[in-house]
């Protein structure tokens, strides 16, 4: 009796740990959903930069989340390997997501025309939620067994979605119902602040920091993360189909995240309403959900690749009317479109990859690919600041959004996925 007690009471604390673990996406969720997507963008237009002409204020957003995430690419390489070597994962996850809670915290006290001060939070905020994503990331191998993997992981991704889109709900209710639209999207903001700081609480209690052999000084684990990855570029140049899977990633992922972080500002620059942009945002939350995992049984249909393809092209359809919009229920139309695919095509992606690296280096691989991820939404919003730069046109800078989507689409069409895991499989036996 007392055996199988002590074997109950195990998987209680397995599963008190996965659920942990799992609740930290649900709290930082709520940044990307109400700050970076919903409502910043639209708020920084209409408040923090009244006052500056449209196009600039489209360029400098832009600006900000391309130097945001170009921090946190040369930050990502060595992040983890730091936090491995030292084994203070929790520690980096606290100092990260504490930073992201603080800067959105003070954004509340950020007064209109003060746009420098709001910039300056943004980027700082991102560089928290992207960090502490990093390290989050790296947690789940110690959380997780082999067998389910594949699951903690969907529940953490699920849990995101139902969180992230839950308190944007609350906000905007907020937003919809008091009479003040600024005190109501400063409430909202300090909500996410709450938000993210009591669903991070579980992570840090219960999940428990992994050991490592061998501990060593700051400066070696730099080293050993610089070493890491060039090993990981190494192994990448015997495996041709990763290489050009990633590349393919590395250009249709920034052209979604783009869209993401992008569209509300699009949106208010061609005039439409506040009310407008953040009902449309909350649909795509909402359509994303279920959508993903429909997404995935057209996948069993006609194969993961193909799906992606769809999908990519699905983004550039999206891109294209986007240039044509001019009503508000083109917006709803465009959102509703959005949210059949957003999840669907970050999912399979990662099941792809899956499939095409050695299953040996599964956690060295996909470190790398989370490398990729933290690069996207540079170049878009380099290349919408760019072209609104020359041309002075918004809407063809979202234009040059499908540049991205074309150029990821034909790399992808390029991988042979058969091939693909043979060559992950006779790589394995090589290194054996």
């Amino acid at each position: 009796m007392t055996a199988m007690n002590e074997e109950i009471l195990a998987q209680i604390d397995k599963k008190k740990t996965i659920y942990s673990w799992a609740l930290y996406d649900w709290a930082n969720s709520a940044f990307a959903t109400t700050v970076m997507a919903g409502f910043l963008p639209d708020f920084f237009r209409n408040y923090y930069a009244a006052g500056l002409e449209s196009n600039t204020i489209t360029t400098y957003l832009a600006l900000a989340n391309a130097i945001a995430s170009l921090f946190i690419v040369f930050l990502a390489p060595i992040l983890g390997a730091i936090a491995d070597k030292m084994s203070g994962k929790k520690r980096f996850l606290t100092f990260f997501a504490f930073q992201g809670i603080l800067m959105t915290g003070l954004l509340v006290v950020v007064a209109e025309g003060f746009w420098y001060w709001a910039l300056i939070l943004y980027i700082l905020g991102i560089i928290g939620f992207s960090g502490a994503n990093t390290v989050y990331d790296s947690l789940l191998p110690a959380v997780a067994s082999e067998k389910n993997i594949d699951f903690v992981s969907s529940l953490g991704f699920s849990l995101g979605y139902i969180g992230g889109g839950l308190l944007f709900t609350v906000n905007v209710a907020m937003f919809m119902l008091m009479d003040d639209w600024i005190l109501a999207i400063k409430l909202s903001f300090l909500s996410v602040a709450i938000w993210w700081a009591i669903f991070t609480i579980p992570v840090l209690l219960f999940v428990k920091e992994p050991q490592v052999a061998e501990k060593v000084s700051f400066s070696k684990a730099i080293g050993l993360g610089w070493n890491q990855l060039k090993d990981t570029l190494k192994d990448i140049s015997h495996l041709k189909y990763v290489g050009t899977f990633l590349l393919a990633f590395w250009f249709y992922i920034d052209g979604v995240d783009t869209i993401i972080r992008m569209a509300v500002d699009y949106g208010g620059s061609l005039g439409f309403g506040s009310q407008t942009l953040i009902v449309a945002l909350l649909l795509t939350q909402f359509v994303a959900f279920p959508a993903t995992l429909l997404y995935n049984k057209f996948a069993q249909k006609i194969g993961i690749k193909n799906a992606l393809l769809v999908a990519i092209g699905a983004y550039g359809v999206v891109t294209i009317l986007g240039y044509f919009m001019n009503q508000e229920w083109h917006f709803y139309m465009l959102a509703g479109m959005i949210g059949c695919f957003q999840g669907g095509i970050q999912a399979l992606s990662r099941s792809l990859y899956s499939r095409l690296i050695p299953e040996d280096k599964a956690a060295q691989f996909y470190g790398f690919l989370n490398m990729l991820g933290k690069f996207a939404a540079v170049i878009g919003p380099l290349l919408m600041a760019l072209v609104l730069y020359i041309t002075g046109d918004n809407r063809l800078s979202i234009l040059s959004i499908l540049i991205l989507f074309i150029f990821g689409g034909i790399l992808l069409a390029r991988v042979d996925v058969k091939k693909g895991e043979q060559m992950a499989r006779d790589f394995l036996g090589r290194v054996q």
